[in-house]
Formats: C-alpha cells, sequence, structure tokens
C-alpha cells in the first residue's frame, strides 16, 4: 500500500516569531509537512522553484515586494493555493480582500501570541485550511485569476425556533438571500456585478471577521450596479440594495407590514459561525416565504442547507454553485445531499438565473 504524501507548504511571512510558530504547528499535523520558509518574497520565488510546494501561506506586508504584487505574479505564472495571513485591522482587512481578488483561497489572522486559546483556534484553523486548499485544483484556479482580472455546534434554534410558517400578508416585495463562505468573498463579487441596478433587495451572510465586513461592503459597493453596505438593526430592506452581514452578527429579516427590515442578532455562533446562514434562512423561511430565492456559494462546512430545506420544502426556488467553480463545494454539497436544491449552476449562470425567476416571479 502507498504511503499518502504529505502537503507539502512553504511559509512566507517577514516576522522570524510567525515562520516559527506557523512551521512548529503546521509540522505537528501527520498530513502536513513545512518544506521550507522565506521571509521575503524574492527569496520566496526561489525556493518555489526548488521546493515546488502544494500550498503557500503569504503575509500580507512584505519588504521588498508586497504580499499583493507578489499574489499576482504567482496566479499568472505559476498559480498555487495560497492562504494570507493577515492582522484584523482596517487597513490589513482591505488588502486580504484584495488578495482573494487577486486568486488568494482564503485567509487567516495572525495568532493572538500571548493567549494559549487564540493560539489553539489560530492552530485548528490554520491546518484545516492548508488541507483544504491542497485540494483545490489549478484550474480553479486559473479561472479565478482570469476572473479577476476582468465552539460548540448550534444549528438555528439557538437563535429562531422553528415552527409553521405564518400566513404572510400578500406583498409583491421580493428577497433574494444569498450564503457563502470559504471562496464566498469573490463568488458574491461575481453574482453582484452582473446584478441590475433595479432587483430586489439581497441579504447576504458571509463567514467573516468583524473588521472585515464593512471594507467588504464598501468593495462590493464600488463594484455592483446596485447599492451595498454592511446591514444595521431595523434598516429598511429596499430594492436596488444589497445588505451584508456584520461580521459578528446574525442577520435575520423581518417583516413590518408589507416591508421587510434587517434584524442583527449577536446570539451565540450557529454552525460555528455568526453570522450564520442556517439563521439568515429560517427568519427568510418564516417571514418571507415564497417571495424569496435562496442561493449558497462556495464554502466549507454545512451551514446554510438546512435552511435552504426550510425554503425548498414551502415551495422556495433554491440555487447552489456547482462543484467545478466553487473553491470549495461544502455548503453547497451539503444542499445538494439532503434534497434542498431546485438549480445548481456554475458561478457566472447565477445571477441570470435569479434575474429570471425574478422576473416571472414579480
Amino acid at each position: 500500500m502507498l504511503k499518502k504524501s504529505k502537503i507539502r507548504v512553504l511559509v512566507i511571512d517577514d516576522s522570524a516569531l510567525i515562520r516559527q510558530i506557523m512551521t512548529k504547528i503546521l509540522n505537528e499535523d501527520p498530513d502536513i509537512e513545512v518544506v521550507g520558509v522565506a521571509h521575503d518574497p524574492y527569496i520566496a520565488r526561489d525556493k518555489i522553484k526548488q521546493l515546488e510546494p502544494d500550498v503557500l501561506t503569504l503575509d500580507v506586508e512584505m519588504p521588498r515586494m508586497d504580499g499583493i504584487t507578489f499574489l499576482r505574479n504567482i496566479m499568472r505564472l505559476r498559480p498555487i493555493p495560497t492562504i494570507m495571513v493577515s492582522s484584523l485591522t482596517t487597513k490589513g482587512a482591505d488588502v486580504t480582500l484584495q488578495a482573494l481578488e487577486a486568486g488568494a483561497i482564503d485567509y487567516i489572522a495572525k495568532p493572538a501570541l500571548d493567549v494559549a486559546r487564540g493560539l489553539q483556534s489560530f492552530s485548528d484553523d490554520i491546518t484545516s485550511k492548508v488541507k483544504v486548499a491542497a485540494r483545490v485544483s489549478i484550474a480553479t484556479l486559473k479561472r479565478n485569476a482570469e476572473a479577476a482580472h476582468a465552539t460548540k455546534k448550534l444549528s438555528a434554534d439557538a437563535i429562531l425556533s422553528k415552527q409553521t410558517q405564518a400566513k404572510l400578508f400578500k406583498t409583491t416585495e421580493q428577497i433574494i438571500a444569498i450564503g457563502a463562505s470559504t471562496g464566498g468573498t469573490e463568488a458574491i463579487r461575481e453574482v453582484l456585478i452582473r446584478m441590475p441596478h433595479d432587483a430586489p433587495g439581497i441579504v447576504i451572510s458571509q463567514h467573516i471577521p468583524q473588521s472585515f465586513s464593512l471594507p467588504f461592503a464598501n468593495r462590493m459597493n464600488a463594484a455592483s450596479p446596485m447599492t451595498v453596505c454592511e446591514a444595521s438593526d431595523g434598516q429598511q430592506i429596499l430594492r436596488g440594495h444589497v445588505y451584508i452581514a456584520p461580521g459578528d452578527a446574525h442577520l435575520l429579516i423581518e417583516r413590518n407590514g408589507a416591508r421587510y427590515v434587517c434584524r442583527l442578532n449577536r446570539g451565540p455562533a450557529v454552525n460555528r459561525h455568526r453570522p450564520s446562514v442556517d439563521v439568515m434562512f429560517r427568519s427568510v423561511a418564516q417571514n418571507v416565504g415564497t417571495n424569496s430565492i435562496a442561493v449558497i456559494l462556495t464554502g466549507m462546512g454545512s451551514d446554510g442547507a438546512e435552511g435552504m430545506k426550510e425554503l425548498h420544502d414551502i415551495g422556495v426556488h433554491t440555487i447552489v454553485q456547482d462543484e467545478k467553480t466553487s473553491i470549495v463545494w461544502g455548503m453547497p454539497g451539503s444542499a445538494v445531499k439532503i434534497d434542498a436544491v431546485d438549480s445548481v449552476l456554475p458561478l457566472d449562470k447565477i445571477a441570470g438565473k435569479i434575474t429570471s425567476l425574478v422576473s416571472v416571479v414579480s
């Protein structure tokens, strides 16, 4: 029986301490081997040729050449699955979002070195993300790069109890609900840039840190024909607008007469996430019903699958991104497995499908 080969990782960071910590953490996993380290992009370039790593971890802020420029060069010349290592600051968030646009698979916040629990959380996150990155095909990386150039597990019951859908007052207003995780920031962008400026209101739950959600909303606002903002509590949902859940709150949709409003809930994480897609979808099922369309894009895990099933079972049209165009087909695949999906589509066809459904229903 052939021995399974380890995932070969090159750690690129200008901090000797971070390089040491990353190497120790990754080498403790039996499926991963750090084959080299580099303190700047020029050394990294030579080591990539020499060592042929499967995955890179790349510091956002680097000497001699910034991480974004280096990443763009890599994705153009020799695509390698890359995880960005970033500080949780506004500047760090903006640069990391640029990196995701340039082709990075995912990102992780630099560890809290003075807190043992923070370091353990970092250890769990980085090893799982390296394993996910190693499974991403080079063809997927190339497609994404080309597109860029053009806790305890809880259910949604913890936030919103399941109940029979109430009879809703008739309204012509519709809601489009979108959930995503790993690879989702770019997938969401690809959907939003194709939506008409007067599309029904869109609500989005993307697994993202608190400090990233506002910069992400701002970047989407600059790219989309629709008006995009970070959702606030009590905000009315309007046609032609997109509302992105803050990185520290569940986004729920409530009825106010014939109108819909955003409600933010900072209760416990659901499916280890806050915001949770399941929570948002359940609120849509209860308060919007068949005046909605539900979408799950690329993402690790299964958040959103159960909520999508609730929507599907009351007659809502449900859409997921296909496996070929997804960075990770965890969340979409989980929904497919439980028969919660009406349409499985490549990323570039999803906006068109939504628009056609809106035209039919309105």
